[in-house]
């Protein structure tokens, strides 16, 4: 087994906010994956490139340098955090998510990432496929309406106009086409801790993953009481 944390759940569901307050407060890297799919829509969007081709998404996802930094998507050298998060990449990065090529790249990376030091990685297929021997696992989800609710006022808290209905439409189907692709399908890990977040914060989400990946993750139990203190 090896010293990740993984977090898989359905779109919307907290897993980014969740995760990054959860590295920030162990003192341990965050890598936030479907930001890195995201990104090459983002590129494919700005370059023109067609998104039904599953030869130029690759072609493009080859010669794109990806970077994870402080819990940040950098794409050949450029922040693109907050860029990957408009409307237009979500409708259309289930085009390179589910291309075989382009998750077979970036799948590549991510477990390099994650056998070079202790991480806590989330996504869609991280405790199934990427990391299947991780030590500690989550699937944090919440109904279709409490994340259409979340992503609206995410939408709105940056001035993009939305609708409930559409969104909640979107979160459907979105759920539909992660779940039924041939690749890095979604699915919740048999051996993952299931967290259903409806009517909780956030703070109450991390404290009780912190506690679980705290008994789990031997980077925690091999240190000293005062280490553990100093990464609290």
């Amino acid at each position: 087994m090896i010293d990740v944390a993984t977090v898989d759940g359905p779109a919307g569901a907290g897993k980014s906010v969740v995760t990054r307050a959860l590295a920030d407060r162990l003192g341990l890297e965050y890598l936030n994956t479907g930001a890195m799919y995201r990104a090459i829509a983002l590129k494919a969007l700005r370059e023109g490139v067609d998104l039904h081709d599953e030869s130029a998404l690759a072609e493009l996802t080859r010669r794109t340098r990806l970077e994870s930094n402080d819990g940040r998507t950098f794409m050949d050298g450029e922040d693109v955090t907050d860029a990957v998060r408009a409307n237009e990449v979500s409708l259309n990065v289930r085009y390179p998510a589910n291309a075989p090529s382009v998750r077979e790249n970036l799948v590549e990376q991510q477990r390099r990432i994650g056998m070079s030091k202790p991480i806590i990685t989330e996504g869609r297929d991280q405790g199934t496929v990427v990391f299947p021997d991780a030590r500690c696992k989550f699937y944090l989800t919440a109904t279709p309406e409490e994340r259409a609710r979340r992503r609206l006022g995410e939408l709105e808290a940056r001035g993009e106009t939305a609708d409930f209905q559409e969104i909640l439409r979107q979160i459907i189907d979105r759920d539909r086409s992660d779940s039924e692709r041939d690749v890095g399908p979604l699915r919740e890990p048999e051996d993952a801790v299931r967290i259903l977040s409806d009517g909780m914060s956030i703070q109450e989400v991390v404290d009780a993953m912190e506690r679980i990946v705290r008994s789990r993750l031997t980077i925690f139990n091999a240190r000293s009481p005062e280490e553990s203190r100093r990464h609290s």
